[in-house]
């Protein structure tokens, strides 16, 4: 009977992955954190003041050099999460000067008030979540990455605020966005539901500007592409104040096309008498390289 010892060496001498947690990379960017956020405040405080910390104007200097215009008093100790974990910080305080004569405390741009965490902490852990997971498995998914446990509590304040967010984005008003053609289609998205995998279909505006850039103006769930899915989506931006594009392309679908032409008459405009409907169809007919279109007025 033979054996592979060449083989039983080099398994006996790869390192396992559990083996060792240190990871000197990790270790040495997560130490020189702390250093960085605070020396990219203190320039920031820098620039606000006018001058570096301890500079003094010097007699007989340019009077066309920038004035100071406040005082720094001393720092205050802030815990800070991010990607790179958790770490603590000497934020620089310092009183400014206002126009009025009166004086206000300084307000890090870079670090909001109360900021206990980074955006980019924030993204991570609304990912996570609405990936289909509970608020205990996002501590225990999260913990390696933060470099320390994440509370539940904080997993719910970070999925209210991106609630609150999308509800806000749902119903901000698109008066002033210049909107000249409006494409709207129908989608399926693969999502996990009660710890399930399933479909969710999606009705998808979206607005072309007039310099032609392009904007994501509604995305809902309705069940489906009827016409009262898609009539209760085109209400809801004539609610919201778009104005009535010159071209809406749709993909020819029944309930949409009836949901347009039901639409037409009472649709806001005080720019254009009348809106174009470009029906792309989805169906090619063999041999033909481009989709057939026609285009109707509503």
């Amino acid at each position: 009977m033979t054996r592979d010892t060449m083989k039983e060496a080099a398994v006996a001498a790869e390192v396992l992955l559990f083996d060792n947690w240190f990871d000197a990379i990790e270790d040495g960017v997560r130490a020189r954190v702390r250093g960085f956020i605070e020396t990219m405040l203190e320039e920031e405080l820098s620039d606000a003041l006018s001058r570096p910390r301890y500079g003094r104007r010097k007699p007989g200097e340019d009077e066309a050099a920038p004035s100071v215009v406040g005082v720094r008093h001393g720092h205050r100790e802030r815990t800070l999460t991010g990607t790179f974990g958790k770490t603590r910080i000497a934020v620089p305080r310092a009183r400014l000067e206002g126009e009025d004569g009166k004086t206000r405390e300084w307000r890090s741009g870079s670090l909001r008030a109360y900021q206990r965490r980074t955006r980019a902490a924030d993204a991570l852990i609304a990912g996570a979540y609405l990936s289909g997971t509970n608020t205990r498995r996002v501590r225990r998914a999260l913990n390696a990455v933060f470099a320390g446990p994440v509370g539940k509590d904080v997993v719910s304040r970070v999925w209210r605020k991106a609630k609150g967010d999308w509800d806000a984005w749902n119903a901000r008003s698109l008066a002033e966005e210049p909107i000249v053609r409006l494409i709207l289609d129908g989608t399926v998205a693969r999502v996990r539901l009660d710890r399930k995998a399933t479909s969710v279909s999606l009705l998808v505006a979206l607005g072309v500007r007039a310099d032609g850039q392009k904007v994501l103006l509604a995305i809902k769930t309705m069940g489906g592409e009827s016409e009262a899915a898609w009539r209760a989506l085109l209400d809801d931006l004539v609610r919201r104040g778009l104005p009535r594009p010159e071209l809406v392309v749709v993909d020819g679908a029944p309930g949409l096309e009836r949901a347009l032409r039901r639409c037409g008459p009472t649709w806001l405009s005080n720019a254009a008498p009348c809106t174009s409907i470009a029906i792309s169809s989805p169906m090619r007919p063999s041999g033909c390289t481009r989709r057939s279109r026609t285009t109707t007025k509503i």
